[in-house]
């Protein structure tokens, strides 16, 4: 009852951030002078059209029953972006590249402050609570998640977000064969989530501590059932 009932709060979330996150993509690479997600019919919140019934469903459900629900990957259909339509090469691939991880900021931000206007609605009228801590719940996994797929995306392993910032910062010779080294990237991901943990959460590490300050900046504001059920 406790794993239904967490699916039923974390799935929506989750999916409403992930989908977030590639529309930036998609509208960014708008702003950079590619059309091509808007002509694929892809800068759209209908979440049919982001789902990939591999990466988004049948993968995330296959590692997680193989590693007794330890371990799960997976995400929505990237948005198709061409990057030789930018109008700078360079400049457009960053932008689209890093606005995934800056709109789940904002969502994170957001979630915040949702928490504090629900905790001052419960304050001021008691009868509410039935509704907020559900409230409450489903925005403290919005901090959470969208922290987390901040770090997770930032990642310089290919095809993550970061790989297409960290290209940039090397040397040309070396950046050719990092960008080579992209075909084995999801493998190395797998290997990283498996066997990688040290080094995944000192990674993470920063998402840890973001989530400590964004719900300690809101702390007396959170009704404690919803705090409740994290503990």
């Amino acid at each position: 009852m406790d794993t239904l009932q967490n699916v039923l709060f974390v799935a929506p979330v989750l999916l409403f951030s992930v989908i977030a996150h590639e529309y930036a993509h998609g509208y960014a690479a708008l702003r950079q002078g590619d059309s091509t997600a808007l002509a694929m019919g892809r800068l759209t919140w209908n979440p049919l059209k982001h789902i990939d019934p591999w990466l988004t469903i049948v993968m995330p459900l296959v590692m997680g029953y193989s590693s007794n629900w330890r371990v799960m990957l997976g995400g929505a259909k990237p948005v198709p972006v061409n990057p030789a339509n930018y109008r700078n090469l360079k400049r457009g691939d960053i932008i689209v590249s890093l606005a995934g991880v800056a709109t789940n900021l904002v969502l994170a931000l957001i979630a915040t402050l949702l928490l504090a206007l629900f905790g001052l609605l419960y304050k001021i009228a008691p009868a509410s609570g039935g509704v907020v801590w559900i409230v409450q719940v489903a925005m403290i996994y919005g901090v959470l998640i969208n922290l987390s797929l901040i770090l997770f995306n930032l990642i310089p392993i290919p095809p993550l977000d970061g790989s297409h910032v960290m290209k940039y910062l090397l040397p040309k010779p070396l950046a050719e064969r990092y960008v080579q080294f992209g075909q084995f990237g999801f493998l190395l991901l797998i290997l990283l989530l498996f066997y990688g943990r040290g080094i995944l959460d000192a990674w993470m590490r920063p998402a840890t501590i973001g989530v400590a300050i964004l719900l300690g900046s809101v702390d007396g504001l959170l009704m404690p059932r919803a705090l409740a059920w994290f503990r």
